[in-house]
């Protein structure tokens, strides 16, 4: 069976660029600024998006477009029988991992969008925004009905195929994403109060910057550019062979940073609107689902069309920020199953399907009926989440790096990213020096300081 490729350039970009751009933008990137100084966390993170994120990304793109395989076969074939080739099987399994939790959220974005559009906040206590999301998340059916009707639209877009599902929708919906983050930027940055805002996000405190807030940010760009999930190898191999990695990795970075910081932009002028100091607006759903809709209500008239449609639009964007990643998540096990197997695309996104479904459901299920249902001292959810970002992510951002640096054969590597000599690289021996060096012992501090080990010695 001939293999697809992306149609455009373009739709490749845009592809890549849903694949980074997620939940991880919009809701994880304001919650690390928030809680570690603002503007100064923002430059720290962008150094770490060239020193670390880039070198990695193009080495992601770089073993998917050469083999024209996916993840788990691309390593195979680049590591000649070692058990080098494990790193792509691991990526495969992060991907389907991380996809059944975040599925879950991906639901939740949906029914918020409707709860806002319905001007269901309106008039609501402050208090009583916890109770009406405690009340959604444990009920046994409606999170479920959403998380169905979720993986229903990627299972959609992913039977459809590359270019007909995943590349077309990728042009529908990141220029939506962008006009929608431009639209809600310009409105917070209109409020009275956002001058606070724009100086938190514009104006460095060095003072708060220790080595803490170091690690964060490293983190921060590791898991915002989907690194280490098989995603981008996977879309990689769907690429031609003119297409110029390096400015390839470069544009999708700049999208996603633009999007990360933008997100910001949107959040905090609203915060700082109404009083409150970045640190008080709570971190993960509890700041999407529980302060958010206060801050917005209040931030722009309770229950004036305004504060609707304000509200309405950033569930909207969660929304379609959720779908591009899951897409590509759904993908990677997706090309795995039917290329490994010998299956058709039909048959191996069904497998996929349904394995999300079951998993996925145990997931949502564990904020209620299966909320005493405990792993390791932890619910479905927060295991798949933990162990996903602790230990998966980390560990296969490593082991890609040491690979691509160490491993795989340097002239190989030069030639696929200057497209056989065609296109200047005079970056290179940074680029391998970065995932020989920096890449590697940076990760391995994030992965230690995900582990808890720093604080445990006293040094965070």
């Amino acid at each position: 069976m001939e293999r697809e490729n992306f149609a455009s350039k373009v739709g490749a970009i845009l592809a890549a660029a849903g694949s980074a751009v997620g939940l991880g933008n919009v809701w994880r990137f304001p919650i690390e600024t928030g809680q570690n100084g603002g503007a100064a966390f923002i430059i720290i993170y962008i150094i770490c998006i060239i020193v670390l994120g880039l070198p990695i990304m193009i080495s992601e793109f770089l073993i998917g477009r050469y083999t024209h395989s996916n993840t788990a076969g691309a390593y195979r074939i680049l590591s000649d029988g070692s058990p080098w080739k494990w790193v792509g099987r691991l990526g495969v399994f992060t991907g389907w991992f991380i996809l059944c939790y975040y599925s879950v959220v991906g639901g939740w974005t949906m029914h918020y969008t409707f709860l806002s559009a319905d001007n269901v906040f309106s008039g609501v206590p402050a208090k009583e925004f916890g109770d009406i999301f405690d009340g959604f998340a444990s009920n046994p059916w409606k999170p479920l009905f959403w998380l169905y009707l979720f993986i229903g639209i990627i299972h959609f877009v992913i039977t459809k195929g590359v270019q007909s599902g995943i590349e077309k929708s990728a042009k529908l919906m990141m220029p939506t994403l962008f006009i929608i983050t431009v639209v809600l930027t310009v409105c917070s940055v209109s409020l009275p109060g956002a001058s606070k805002g724009l100086e938190f996000l514009l104006k460095p405190d060095w003072s708060k910057v220790d080595s803490g807030v170091i690690l964060q940010a490293m983190g921060q760009a590791f898991f915002s550019l989907s690194l280490g999930m098989g995603c981008l190898c996977t879309y990689a191999s769907y690429f031609d062979k003119k297409t110029p990695l390096g400015k390839t990795a470069v544009n999708v970075s700049l999208i996603d940073t633009f999007i990360a910081i933008m997100a910001g932009f949107i959040i905090f002028p609203s915060v700082f609107n109404i009083g409150m100091n970045p640190n008080e607006v709570g971190v993960g759903a509890s700041l999407t689902f529980i302060s958010l809709p206060n801050v917005f209500q209040h931030a722009f008239g309770d229950g004036s069309i305004l504060a609707i449609l304000f509200s309405t639009l950033f569930y909207f964007l969660l929304f379609v920020a959720a779908l591009t990643s899951a897409i590509s998540l759904h993908e990677v096990a997706t090309a795995y199953v039917t290329e490994e197997f010998k299956l058709s695309r039909k048959k191996g996104a069904a497998i996929v399907t349904l394995t999300i479904l079951v998993l996925g459901t145990l997931c949502s299920l564990s904020f209620g009926p299966l909320s005493d249902v405990k792993v390791f001292d932890r619910n479905f959810f927060s295991m798949f989440d933990d162990f996903s970002g602790m230990v998966l992510l980390p560990l296969g951002g490593m082991l890609i790096s040491i690979f691509s640096g160490w491993v795989l054969d340097r002239q190989l590597y030069r030639n696929e990213i200057s497209n056989g000599g065609d296109l200047r690289t005079p970056y290179f021996k940074l680029l391998i020096f970065s995932l020989r060096y920096i890449a590697p012992i940076a990760i391995g501090l994030v992965f230690l300081g995900q582990l808890g080990v720093f604080e445990l010695i006293g040094m965070q």
